[in-house]
């Protein structure tokens, strides 16, 4: 591509000469869905600037129109920072975003750590360059986000980013002047410095596809891959002659009762020492219950600073102590020096501890 001239693949790509015109205008239907595209995709793209920029970035709501390119060129203001970029897989065509150069300098000085308040119709290479990789990451994240709404893996090649600082400079005779693109217009506003308008353009053949995809008028092709099956030689294996191992005579076995001592009330007393000392310093949980109650959601909702709840336990009955949330004993209520403490009454036997547990 020369420096100021786009090639012939990218004005073919532009004015569709491989693909399907959208029309003399879009339908209503069409047009939400490409509108709905690119907002997405350039809000995608204004957060990633945001980003970059460290400031604020607003845009508003798509503006969509179906245009000739030379209508395009005669009412944009010149010169215009353009980014083709080309679909590498998921969609065909390609897309275009045009900025004035005057807001594209105001983001160069931004990245560049200035004020942005340096803004001029003229580029230099550094600030050529800043530019470039802003809108390379834009249309990055704009690629993903359209990505995710299609529901299919999108690939883009590198973008080019040219400057059209005059009209010879685009050469419009080489364009087909009839065929209509498709224009998605949205105001673009950086914190106070910039307050312009950005332009995003697709060819027919991808605003086809992408209304195609939306409406679900495209069968996803599933690849199937073929194995080839690989011939295996089966592995012939000679028997080995079989091993003649002497015959051994059985060995007598002397097979006895066994004798068991008689069980007298001493052998209870005779059990496995237990090293209780291991587990003495283990902090248990003592707790110990007043009563309960059972309550409805209504009844719960309805308490207030003052209300009573009957509990299960008579004011004698002893109350329940707990150990480690195991029931072990009973007790009565006692105060000693103005707290309360209890007094064990009743410790549960084994039995009643075993069915506790259960």
């Amino acid at each position: 591509m020369n420096d100021n001239f786009l090639s012939q693949e990218e004005i073919d790509g532009l004015v569709g000469k491989n693909s399907s015109a959208v029309g003399e205008e879009l339908d209503e239907t069409k047009k939400d869905i490409i509108g709905e595209v690119g907002n997405i995709s350039m809000s995608t793209a204004a957060t990633t600037l945001s980003s970059i920029l460290n400031r604020q970035v607003m845009i508003t709501t798509p503006r969509v129109s179906c245009v000739s390119f030379q209508q395009i060129v005669e009412e944009c203001s010149i010169p215009k920072v353009v980014t083709s970029i080309k679909f590498k897989e998921g969609l065909k065509g390609h897309n275009l975003l045009m900025m004035d150069v005057k807001d594209a300098t105001v983001i160069a000085d931004l990245m560049m750590g200035g004020d942005g308040t340096g803004g001029n119709d003229t580029f230099t290479e550094l600030e050529l360059s800043a530019v470039a990789e802003a809108m390379n990451q834009m249309i990055g994240s704009a690629s993903t986000s359209m990505a995710t709404m299609l529901n299919r893996q999108i690939d883009i090649l590198p973008p080019d980013v040219d400057v059209w600082d005059n009209q010879d400079n685009i050469d419009i005779e080489r364009f087909n002047t009839q065929e209509k693109i498709c224009k998605i217009s949205f105001d673009l506003t950086v914190s106070g410095l910039i307050q312009s308008e950005i332009m995003q353009i697709f060819t027919a053949e991808t605003v086809e596809e992408i209304s195609k995809i939306m409406l679900g008028d495209i069968d996803e092709v599933e690849e199937v891959q073929e194995v080839e099956e690989t011939p295996v030689e089966e592995e012939i294996k000679e028997e080995a002659p079989p091993i003649t191992r002497p015959k051994e005579e059985p060995k007598k076995v002397s097979v006895q009762k066994p004798a068991f001592p008689t069980l007298t009330p001493d052998c209870e007393e005779k059990k496995a020492p237990r090293n209780l000392d291991l587990i003495m310093d283990v902090p248990l949980e003592f707790s110990v219950v007043l009563g309960k109650s059972r309550k409805t959601i209504k009844e719960i909702l309805s308490f207030s600073n003052g209300s009573i709840v009957e509990l299960d336990k008579l004011a004698d009955e002893p109350l329940e102590i707990y150990v480690n949330g195991k029931l072990i004993a009973q007790g009565e209520v006692v105060v000693i020096n103005e707290n309360f403490g209890i007094r064990i009454t009743n410790i549960l036997t084994k039995e009643q501890r075993v069915q506790n547990l259960r």
